[in-house]
């Protein structure tokens, strides 16, 4: 499975991506941006299926509100090095990358 950062940095460049090649844009530059946008539909399709892997508690193909939730606590909890119960800017820009496939517990 991949470990969630890669996940989180996935979505964030897709997001980050920006707009397609305008009307203006000579064909060769619009063939590249769709070939570009295809590649990044892929990878976001890929992360997605690795994140509902990882959440997939009992591998249904499908994530309960339940199995979500036990997710997002694990991960609050993984997140929040100091255990104050809270996350700061520190631990938010400072995420512990995991290096390699993992499994989410």
């Amino acid at each position: 499975m991949l470990e969630r950062r890669r996940i989180g940095w996935s979505a964030a460049a897709l997001l980050a991506a920006g707009p397609l090649a305008g009307p203006l844009a000579g064909p060769l530059a619009q063939a590249a941006t769709a070939a570009d946008k295809e590649q990044k539909l892929a990878a976001g399709r890929s992360a997605t299926e690795q994140l509902l892997l990882l959440m997939d508690a009992d591998r249904n193909g499908k994530v309960s509100r339940q199995e979500f939730m036990s997710f997002m606590d694990s991960e609050f909890n993984r997140l929040d090095v100091n255990k104050d119960g809270e996350l700061d800017v520190k631990e938010l820009t400072q995420l512990r990358v995991r290096p390699g496939i993992g499994s989410h517990k």
